[in-house]
């Protein structure tokens, strides 16, 4: 019997190629690896379904499979994640000095969506008890004008928020509209003008990797969607997903560790790796359900608070029932 084809939009990140390349094969199906920039696959995936399964943002897809009956269906494979305490840029002749300073602040946002936005609002409240209705937010694109929100917003009660679909976040930074911004991508101000606009956190390796041995998240930013029509004809295609997705990254991981050659032009990168290993553990980047519950747990609270979804999704009703746990030999 012919193996089943599948088209997957995914990222071209390394743990990713042996899979897109052929060189690990999904049990039973034929890959179709479609590659495009991040932003378009997942506008094409979530406005037309283009793919049968594709990466996706994380908080686009929470906030559907909360919702009755949702098209998609997740399989808990993380291609991106990120700490974020580098993801918060302030005016340098500003009084911003501390989380804490931002109470009371103008601040930009690319979309109050988004996951990284969504994480690093969720810090702000959680680890440094800062009152997010005290702050004015402005939406708007990190360097081009026109961005808008994806999905329609159910704001929390006294959260003050206007788009500026005229404006650029750059812009309002350069300005002094606003005083500070969250933001996964640096914007052009702070790379064209780092005597304007500084990092709050400059020291934020420092700051991350304190984050993560307390609190143990380490945020996930993307995941793995399946469209429904596609999994319920063939729900196998879960766990033997799955398994290649894993098979891939730790091929990947072993690459990136291995010092007798150089499979990256990043010097010292075996180091890197290493030390990422006793930091992290041996799977510094984790797939699955149990192994990234409290990064599961922490996400799903800030989602819920901030009316990505209507309720606190339970991280064990996320993801499809083949793929929350392992066989046992």
């Amino acid at each position: 019997m012919a193996n089943l084809p599948l088209s997957i939009a995914v990222g071209d990140y390394d743990h990713m190629r042996d899979l897109t390349t052929g060189r690990v094969i999904p049990d039973g199906i034929e890959v179709r690896p479609i590659n495009v920039p991040t932003e378009e696959m997942f506008f094409r995936f979530i406005k037309f379904q283009e793919f049968d399964v594709s990466e996706v943002s994380f908080a686009k897809a929470l906030a559907m499979v909360s919702q009755p009956n949702p098209w998609l269906v997740l399989i808990p494979v993380f291609p991106s994640r990120a700490f974020r305490h580098s993801s918060i840029y302030v005016r340098q002749d500003g009084d911003i000095k501390t989380p804490q300073d931002l109470t009371g602040k103008k601040v930009g946002i690319p979309e109050w969506a988004q996951t990284a936005s969504i994480y690093s609002r969720g810090m702000l409240a959680h680890e440094y008890g800062v009152d997010l209705t005290s702050i004015e937010w402005f939406q708007a694109g990190v360097n081009d004008p026109g961005r808008r929100e994806k999905v329609k917003l159910n704001l929390p009660q006294g959260i003050r928020y206007t788009a500026c679909p005229d404006k650029s976040i750059s812009q309002m930074l350069l300005s002094g509209e606003i005083d500070a911004a969250l933001s996964a991508r640096a914007p052009d101000a702070f790379i064209h003008h780092p005597e304007v606009v500084k990092r709050l956190f400059t020291n934020y390796r420092e700051v991350e990797l304190e984050y993560w041995q307390r609190t143990q998240i380490f945020p996930i930013m993307h995941v793995i969607a399946i469209k429904r029509t596609v999994y319920e004809a063939n729900p196998w295609i879960a766990r033997s997903l799955m398994s290649a997705f894993e098979l891939a990254k730790d091929r990947s991981l072993e690459r990136a560790a291995d010092i007798t050659a150089s499979y990256y032009p990043i010097p010292w990168s075996a180091d890197y790796a290493l030390a990422s290993q006793s930091i992290l553990g041996k799977d510094f980047w984790p797939y699955g359900f149990n192994e990234n519950a409290s990064t599961l747990e922490a996400f799903t609270q800030y989602a819920f608070e901030h009316g990505i979804t209507s309720r606190k999704m339970a991280i064990d009703e996320i993801f499809v029932p083949e793929v929350r746990e392992k066989v046992k030999v």
